[in-house]
């Protein structure tokens, strides 16, 4: 069964770093283009980066642009996103997806989710 499993949220002031962890189990990741995106309270899920599976196409929100970095290594079965410079608006729940088909950074693209991890960003 193929399962996503975030990990690496928390609490954290502005100005901090966080890096969210995904674990791929049932599946392999190398064929999959992975995305993160996030979902704030009464907000639409958005997307914050995405990777294709040869990491020769990486996409970041403008939101995100020159903070956060998307990573995957796939002898661990796990893509990261590391998340610096943190901002209270980028408080929200973070999902990472996976899609083999590919596509672009938008949820309605992705098949497979995990369950969420909360980041929130306060002093």
């Amino acid at each position: 069964q193929l399962q996503l499993v975030e990990s690496g949220g928390g609490l954290v002031q502005p100005g901090g770093s966080l890096r969210l962890s995904c674990a791929a189990s049932g599946f392999t990741l190398d064929y999959y283009t992975i995305g993160w995106f996030r979902q704030a309270p009464g907000k639409e899920r958005e997307g914050v980066s995405c990777v294709d599976r040869t990491e020769s196409s990486i996409y970041y929100a403008n939101s995100v642009q020159g903070r956060f970095s998307i990573s995957r290594d796939n002898a661990k079965n796990t893509v990261y996103l590391q998340m610096n410079d943190l901002k209270p608006e980028d408080t929200a729940v973070y999902y990472c997806a996976a899609e083999r088909l590919g596509g672009p950074c938008l949820a309605r693209y992705f098949s497979s989710w995990g369950q969420g991890t909360q980041v929130t960003v306060s002093s």
